[in-house]
């Protein structure tokens, strides 16, 4: 296959001066900038496809990071892919920054993300990886404070949740809630209960060695849950995952009802592929279903002559407080009461939505991403990157 680099500037600062300096006095600094950790090299691996409407202002804001030695290299699979003219913008923007961008059209499984990142980690020149996408946007302490955690060695993996933004109109907001008001949350309470089976392609921080010890990138070469997967096989090393407190900004982009819904059906059917039970457990996950559920058997209940009427009261009281809580974590998600005011119609659409979607995703044997079709497999075929190719 034909191959193809750029680089933009190379960095001097060696990223073996990692090891030193993660083995010492930064053990400390669980989850936020470190003293020493300013010397430690970070290389930001970021897979492109597409110029997506806020690729450069996501991209920028990974430019300014307050971190003195980080390399970003952003992959394509094309040299004709609209994101080269991006990168090239944002390089001619960011002279000082060590941007290096790699284009390679090379195909090394069915998973063409991972591909790019086979593609992309040759360049890598520091001993901490951090994988991100392309979509999201970050503070400028982001890298510091992913990456820290990392100097306790029993430390394996860091990863981010993330706030979606709708980019762009009416089934924009509504993918934003999917993430916002369930995803999330579901996220959280999970790790509260202590499961620390994650890893989210908005982040994935490591060093080079653990990385290297699952086999490299070519370990996920088929895997259709790359990010899962790849936090997987680091945890069966015996190392921690680390959910950071650093929460990292997602554009949903997806303009029409059609690609949404597209979009929200792969999530769970991956979901369903690499955890079939926690897939089935989802179901009491989406409220107003329920919801409706405890209206209609209050309503019942009430009308029934020989209803007991504790069992009524218990009923509405129930209904009430489940609908304060689905009102409570809508405002959480809205921050704002405009938000809050605006998107407050569109609850009992997206809720309904979400148990439509998972009741489609519980069948059907492939999912569509990035315009490819791509064949699911089941948890131990995905444990050992055995997956069929694109179909």
């Amino acid at each position: 296959m034909p191959f193809f680099t750029a680089r933009h500037k190379s960095n001097h600062h060696g990223g073996r001066a990692v090891n030193r300096a993660l083995s010492g006095s930064l053990m400390g600094s669980p989850d936020g900038p470190g003293g020493p950790f300013a010397q430690v090299g970070v290389s930001v691996l970021k897979p492109l496809c597409g110029a997506e409407p806020r690729l450069y202002e996501n991209l920028r804001t990974f430019c300014e990071q307050r971190h003195q030695h980080f390399q970003l290299v952003l992959g394509v699979s094309s040299p004709h892919d609209p994101a080269i003219a991006v990168v090239r913008r944002l390089q001619a923007a960011y002279p000082k920054c060590d941007i290096e961008l790699a284009i390679d059209t090379r195909v090394h499984g069915s998973n063409l993300k991972v591909s790019n990142l086979i593609n992309m980690a040759a360049r890598a020149r520091h001993d901490v990886i951090v994988i991100a996408d392309s979509d999201i946007a970050v503070d400028s302490d982001y890298l510091d404070s992913v990456a820290a955690p990392l100097a306790d060695p029993s430390v394996g993996v860091v990863t981010c949740l993330y706030v979606a933004r709708g980019v762009g109109g009416f089934w924009p907001r509504v993918g934003a809630l999917f993430i916002n008001e369930w995803f999330a949350p579901s996220v959280r309470v999970a790790h509260a209960m202590g499961s620390r089976r994650f890893g989210f392609g908005a982040t994935l921080a490591l060093r080079r060695a653990t990385l290297e010890r699952i086999g490299g990138f070519e370990a996920l070469k088929n895997c259709l849950a790359d990010d899962y997967w790849l936090a997987e096989h680091v945890r069966e090393l015996g190392l921690q995952t680390v959910l950071s407190r650093v929460m990292v900004a997602t554009d949903v982009i997806e303009p029409t009802f059609a690609a949404l819904w597209q979009r929200e059906t792969r999530w769970l059917r991956t979901i369903r592929s690499v955890n079939p039970p926690g897939f089935v457990s989802l179901l009491i996950t989406f409220p107003t279903p329920w919801l409706l559920t405890s209206a209609g058997l209050t309503v019942s209940l009430a009308t029934c002559a020989h209803a007991p009427f504790a069992a009524v009261i218990a009923s509405a009281s129930a209904t009430a407080v489940c609908v304060g809580a689905r009102l409570l974590l809508h405002l959480r998600a809205s921050r704002r009461a405009r938000t809050f005011w605006r998107d407050l119609p569109l609850v009992p659409l997206r809720d309904t939505l979400l148990a439509l979607q998972w009741l489609v995703s519980a069948f059907g044997s492939h999912v569509v991403w990035r315009g490819e079709r791509m064949q699911l497999g089941t948890p131990s075929a995905e444990r050992s990157g055995r997956l069929d190719s694109l179909t």
